[in-house]
This record gives C-alpha cells, sequence and structure tokens, in this order.
C-alpha cells in the first residue's frame, strides 16, 4: 500500500510556518500501520493543486491533503477539488448545524462564507469537524483516496485520529510498524556508525536503522515493517540491548524521554538535589531541568554568574585565579562548583564556562572551548569540550553533556553502595 501526503499553503513555502502538520501525521499514521512514502508541500494555486493529485492517481492508494478548506479567498483546493472530481457542491445539512453550534456557542452568527463551507462535493464521504467548521471529505479516482482534511492543526489531527484512521483500517490491510531509539552521547554520528557496522551487516532485511543527530543525543533509531507483531518487537529489543552491549561508554539509554527527563528521574528516585552555576550556557541548564514537571523535587536553585564579578562576589571565585587561568578554565568551574554546594547545600552541583561565541575567543581559547563540572562535597570531576563554532548549538551541547557528566557520576555512585 502507497501512501503520500500533500500539504497545502504559500505559507508553507515562503517559511512563515512550519509543516508540523506532515509530522504529526506521519507519526499517528505509521503507528497505526499506514506507511508514507512521500511528503509534497504545494502552493495556494488551483492549478498546480489538479496537476498534484493526478499524478497521485499513478502511484498512491492513499493521499492525505491539509490546507486550503477554510471560508476565506485564499483556501484553493474546494476548487482545484472541484476540477479534478469533476463535482457539484451540495450544503450539507449536518455540516452546516454543526458550524451553526460552533458558531453560537462561541458568540457568533451565521455568515455567507460559513454558509458556503457547508457545502460539500456530491461524490464525497464527509466528516463532520466537531471543533471547527471545515469539515473533512473523502473522494475516490481511478482506484486512488483522497482524504482532504482541514489546514488547522488540532482540528486535523483531531478528524484524523477519531474518525478518518478508523475508517482507513477497516477497508486495507496494514503492517505493524514499530521504532525505538537508543540514545547515545559522546560520540560523533561517523563513528558511532562505523562502530555498529559489522552488527548492522547482520540485521534481518526487515529491520532498518537510522542515525539522527542533535545537540542532545546522537540517536540510533531502530524501525520496522511486520505482520508479526509479537515477533517485531522482540527483534528490536534485541538490536536495541545488542547496542546497548556494544557501547557502553557512550550509551545513554533507550526510549523517547529527553536528557532532562532521564536526569530527573534518576535524582527523584534517589532523593537527591541539584544546583547549577552557568556562565555560557546563561541558565538554559536550570531551564532545561526544571521543565520537567515535579523538578521541585531535586532542583533547589542557580546562580546564571555571567560576569566574573558575579564569579567572585557569588561564588567566591579568586580573582586572582580568574586573573591567572582565565574564566574559562578547569580552576574556575571547578570553584563555582564546590562553592554552590555550599551555597544552596544540594548533593550534586553543575557549573559551566564557555566561549560560546561568536567572540571573545583567544588562540588558546578558541570559539566552542567549554569547561564543565559536576560532583559532590566529596567529589569534584571536570572535562574540557572543543564544542564547534556555533553559539546556539554550543550553549545545547554544554548543557547536555553537563547533565549527562552528572547522570553518569551519580550511577557510579549509586552502584558503589
Amino acid at each position: 500500500m502507497n501512501a503520500e501526503i500533500i500539504t497545502i499553503g504559500d505559507e508553507l513555502l515562503i517559511g512563515q510556518i512550519a509543516d508540523t502538520n506532515s509530522y504529526l501525521m506521519c507519526r499517528h499514521l505509521s503507528e497505526n500501520g499506514f506507511k508514507i512514502n512521500k511528503i509534497t508541500s504545494l502552493p495556494d494555486e488551483s492549478d498546480t493543486l489538479v496537476n498534484a493529485f493526478q499524478e497521485a492517481t499513478k502511484k498512491a492508494d492513499i493521499v492525505f491533503i491539509t490546507g486550503g478548506l477554510g471560508p476565506t479567498k485564499d483556501d484553493v483546493t474546494r476548487a482545484a477539488i472541484s476540477r479534478f472530481f469533476n463535482t457539484t457542491w451540495n450544503i450539507s445539512m449536518g455540516v452546516l448545524n454543526r458550524i451553526k453550534e460552533f458558531l453560537e456557542e462561541r458568540g457568533y452568527s451565521m455568515n455567507d462564507s460559513n454558509h458556503d463551507q457547508a457545502k460539500v462535493p456530491d461524490k464525497a464521504k464527509v466528516f463532520i469537524n466537531q471543533i471547527g467548521t471545515a469539515p473533512g471529505l473523502w473522494l475516490q479516482k481511478e482506484n486512488t483516496n483522497f482524504i482532504f482534511l482541514p489546514g488547522v492543526q488540532f482540528e486535523m489531527i483531531r478528524l484524523l485520529k477519531k474518525q478518518i484512521v478508523p475508517v482507513l483500517k477497516e477497508r486495507f490491510i496494514t503492517n505493524n510498524f514499530i521504532s525505538k531509539n537508543i540514545n547515545t552521547q559522546g560520540i560523533p554520528e561517523a563513528y558511532l556508525s562505523e562502530k555498529l557496522k559489522n552488527w548492522q551487516e547482520k540485521l534481518p532485511d526487515y529491520l532498518q536503522v537510522a542515525y539522527l543527530p542533535s545537540p542532545e543525543f546522537v540517536k540510533v533509531r531502530i524501525s520496522g515493517w511486520q505482520k508479526d507483531q509479537i515477533k517485531l518487537t522482540k527483534d528490536i529489543e534485541k538490536a536495541a540491548e545488542e547496542i546497548r552491549e556494544l557501547i557502553p561508554g557512550y550509551f545513554v539509554s533507550i526510549g523517547n524521554e529527553s536528557m532532562e527527563e532521564i536526569l530527573g528521574n534518576i535524582l527523584s528516585e534517589n532523593n537527591l538535589t541539584v544546583s547549577t552555576a552557568e556562565s555560557c550556557t546563561g541558565g538554559f541548564i536550570a531551564s532545561e531541568i526544571t521543565s520537567v514537571p515535579g523538578s521541585s523535587r531535586y532542583f533547589k536553585g542557580s546562580v546564571v554568574a555571567y560576569s566574573n564579578e558575579i564569579k567572585t562576589k557569588i561564588l567566591n571565585i579568586s580573582p586572582e585565579i580568574i586573573k591567572s587561568k582565565g574564566a574559562v578554565s578547569e580552576e574556575v568551574v571547578r570553584g563555582m562548583a564546590n562553592s554552590l554546594l555550599h551555597l544552596y547545600n544540594t548533593d550534586y552541583s553543575i557549573a559551566v564556562s564557555g566561549i560560546a561565541g561568536p567572540d571573545g575567543s583567544t588562540p588558546q581559547k578558541p570559539v566552542g572551548t567549554t569547561w564543565i563540572a559536576v560532583g559532590r562535597k566529596e567529589k569534584i570531576i571536570t572535562e574540557k569540550f572543543l564544542l564547534g563554532t556555533i553559539r546556539e548549538v554550543n550553549i545545547k551541547k554544554a548543557a547536555y553533556k553537563a547533565m549527562n557528566m552528572l547522570r553518569k557520576l551519580i550511577i557510579e555512585d549509586l552502584e558503589k553502595k
């Protein structure tokens, strides 16, 4: 079965908004066994849409289309539907009554544009939109099923989940799709793939491996499509554990949890607390940690020591050390982490100082130079990183590396108990 997605709107092609509709559709459809082979974004031009619909009939069994079903003149999908399917439009009383109810619930009355939205193609199966005004439409041509959905995201995804997918599953036989992420840190994508090369060559043909780098993790995604869900689940779980054993020094977790969630779980489960002292990250680490619900149980506070004055006055870093070693140095972050433990009386602390860029570098300390310290009162560990030249990326990389260093230290401490 071949399925495609077409998203419609000039705003997508000029970069005014991101096409998150496709992302959500692919995610939900794949979870239900529908494999998307192609995604296309098109402008609000009737001729272009008609040509794309015709092209889709040559390859696709199902085409999902979002956008252009609204009540305004720039919404041209309805005109393209008329031309391509050679259909007339008539009032659907079910749609009309729902639009009236929808508007009255919000204190509005019907206008001509809203009235026109109640017109549906005489050849279409209609899905009434319970949280908006544009209905979903299902038409067929040359054995291809065209499913038209609103462009408003929450309306689109609700129609898809609650009404469209249940009907699709009754009509089409699908395979099961399963994927699992193995999260790693501290090893570049190319080196990771080289380490897993021999292992990957032995995988069954129906399992696929992808490497997904980001400032947080390099993820190894294992996925597959199979009718036998039990076998597929076992094979993917086995593959994930094999990766874990092959790269123990770089392995972080299996699943979709973020680094801040992973660290937060360890802290919460063991009744431990943490504080942060941040220079180049400007509070980003604290922001990430506290983005997790319940983080007040383990996060006490932060000092954003962006200037040397704060490093000396609040964190008691000697001006002589800053002068001789520099603010971006092992000695300074070690002192920051140690002072923080006493200032907030936490079990662990994180301290970061670096040159995020684009300026502030020296020949000895280029942009991206970052020192990180994590520790407890009896033990502070430090590490130097050369992160790169892009400021935004450096800040994120520093934050996630710091959290991972603390994660590893806590695990090491727990294993010794």
